[in-house]
């Protein structure tokens, strides 16, 4: 089991109680995040699908991102993760989703976004998105690893906050 078995757990029994699917948009984390969620026996009673959309045309083809919204503000954006994670709603039968873009390097960063930013964005059915921007440090594989993070955690949160 992985270091997040704890809070999967957590959030595996709200999803269970509110009769949820999760599905997920990941772009610099590969998959990782549904890796993580589907290590927890039962996972296929609450995880619905996760998208693997690395490049721009697998956002576009995938998740209906717009063309012009990546040409606009650039795949790591915070606009882009919001419409990646509405997006999976969109194209799945999930109730909630999280959503993940960024550099996670070593190259690929700008001034303007250096290695390490990462956009994250939650939205379920009802609309309601919430999106973050961060900005982590470390090798890749550790800005992959805290982005999973983010995720789980900002997941739990968004499910915890409409469950009360």
């Amino acid at each position: 089991m992985s270091q997040f078995a704890g809070i999967i757990q957590e959030i595996a029994s709200l999803l269970k109680r509110r009769n949820w699917q999760l599905v997920t948009a990941e772009s610099c984390t590969g998959g990782l995040i549904a890796s993580y969620l589907t290590e927890i026996p039962g996972s296929s009673n609450w995880f619905e699908r996760g998208f693997v959309t690395y490049s721009n045309l697998a956002k576009q083809d995938m998740l209906g991102v717009p063309k012009e919204l990546i040409d606009q503000f650039g795949a790591v954006s915070e606009e882009v993760a919001q419409a990646m994670a509405i997006g999976a709603i969109q194209h799945s039968a999930g109730d909630i989703a999280v959503s993940v873009t960024g550099i996670a390097g070593p190259d690929g960063g700008t001034i303007e976004k250096p290695v390490g930013t990462v956009c994250l964005s939650w939205a379920t059915r009802e609309g309601l998105p919430l999106t973050v921007k961060r900005q982590f440090h470390g090798t890749r594989q550790d800005i992959r690893i805290a982005s999973c993070q983010e995720a789980l955690h900002g997941l739990l949160n968004k499910i915890q906050l409409i469950s009360n």
